[in-house]
């Protein structure tokens, strides 16, 4: 089962609702080398899922002591490809490493 790393929308209910018909099992973590900004988002679907305009992205600073807080989430699949369709605008998914060990996908500038 794939792990996505969210410090943004897709950790709010309502959004994971709408993209994976169910909530999501996580876990908190921190995603090691980035640090955020704000995007702003012009998609039409992701603005009314969302409700908001701006959102939260990862910038790559290669830093190990860079890190953002978030959560791991556990999803299938079809539910990767889901998110890979709402994360749009500037959004790439890459891997990158967790506080915890390990790694998981996220979404960052691209």
């Amino acid at each position: 089962m794939p792990l996505l790393f969210s410090y943004g929308t897709l950790r709010d209910p309502n959004v994971q609702q709408i993209n994976f018909g169910r909530l999501l099992a996580g876990r908190d973590d921190r995603i090691l080398g980035f640090r955020l900004e704000q995007v702003e988002i012009t998609d039409p679907h992701v603005l009314a899922v969302s409700g908001r305009t701006h959102h939260p992205i990862l910038i790559a600073t290669g830093h190990p002591g860079d890190e953002v807080a978030g959560a791991v989430l556990e999803l299938t699949d079809d539910e990767l490809r889901a998110a890979d369709d709402y994360e749009v605008d500037d959004y790439r998914r890459v891997e990158a490493p967790l506080a915890s060990g390990g790694t998981a996908w996220v979404y960052a500038a691209r």
